[in-house]
């Protein structure tokens, strides 16, 4: 297996003996494409310097495999987690993609309008052998009694491309459209592609995962790091923090000058702000609507004269 170290503290460009000049025996954090662990890679940095960190980019279908032989402690990796005798726990959820050309009709809709698997049905879309959003062809779905995997939309390409860089090489090419998580959508950027956001589409749950068995002290820390841990909340190698002065006088019963007070009017002040303004928020994600994307552009008659040229 094919294994690239890499510094993810600076995007996985420098080798992975430039993380940290600490002593080794290291750690190993491999991740999938798509993932960016430079953020727990720097905290791991400055929680445990004594320990050097090497960050492995992996393929998916690899990553798991590689657990079970060794050549990582930890896994940033895409659920589910099919192979036994592995842990993990839930990190975040991607939302997926479509990858269109720039002088696709699709690339006319505002970046925040979502298209749906209707808008798709005229459409060729690829399906790339290391799909990682887990859709089943219109073939395969019409024989199958689970009801829980999500069919490809759209027309089927006579042949699936090999790896979605592949896949991405087409859709570059105007043979088709690609759905994919926004990650590997930004990892395989290109100036005559663009994306639009799939609503309904499967999700793509990203999972932090070791052997369960070899759950080390290192590992636990890893973990921690991950969930936000603090460092006088750990439950690894790093020690805790010195005590500030103000913690020292909260341990010795003491509290800050007109704490008590002050911070209850405060909260109150806040409270009250947040009422007048009604405390309301945008919702996440893209717009929502009951009309197909031809309607939304009103467009329809270019989206048959481009069908026709291809």
């Amino acid at each position: 297996m094919e294994e690239t170290a890499r510094s993810a503290e600076h995007d996985a460009d420098r080798p992975a003996e430039d993380v940290t000049d600490a002593q080794t025996p290291g750690f190993r954090l491999a991740y999938v494409p798509g993932v960016t662990p430079s953020k727990w890679v720097r905290t791991w940095i400055d929680r445990v310097p004594g320990v050097r960190l090497e960050a492995l980019a992996v393929p998916a279908s690899q990553v798991e495999a590689l657990l079970h032989d060794g050549g990582a402690d930890v896994a940033i990796l895409r659920r589910p987690v099919r192979s036994e005798g592995l842990s993990h726990i839930a990190m975040y959820t991607e939302v997926p993609v479509v990858v269109v050309p720039r002088d696709h009709v699709f690339a006319a809709l505002e970046s925040d309008e979502a298209l749906t698997a209707a808008d798709l049905a005229d459409e060729v879309v690829l399906h790339p052998l290391d799909d990682v959003l887990g859709w089943a062809s219109s073939a395969a779905a019409s024989g199958a009694d689970d009801a829980a995997t999500p069919v490809l939309p759209g027309k089927p390409a006579l042949e699936r491309p090999a790896t979605t860089a592949d896949a991405i090489e087409l859709v570059a090419a105007g043979i088709g459209l690609l759905v994919v998580p926004q990650s590997l959508a930004r990892l395989h950027h290109r100036k005559d592609l663009t994306y639009r956001t799939l609503d309904g589409g499967p999700e793509a749950p990203v999972a932090l995962g070791w052997v369960t068995e070899e759950k080390s002290d290192l590992v636990e820390e890893f973990i921690g790091i991950v969930r936000g841990r603090t460092a006088n909340s750990s439950r690894g190698v790093a020690g805790p923090t010195p005590p500030t002065s103000e913690a020292s006088r909260k341990a010795d019963g003491r509290s800050p000058s007109g704490g008590g007070k002050a911070a209850q009017a405060t909260k109150g002040a806040r409270t009250a702000s947040a009422a007048r303004s009604g405390a309301k928020q945008a919702p996440k994600g893209g717009k929502k609507s009951g009309k197909s994307v031809a309607k939304r552009l009103g467009k329809s008659q270019s989206m048959k004269g481009r069908k026709k040229g291809r």
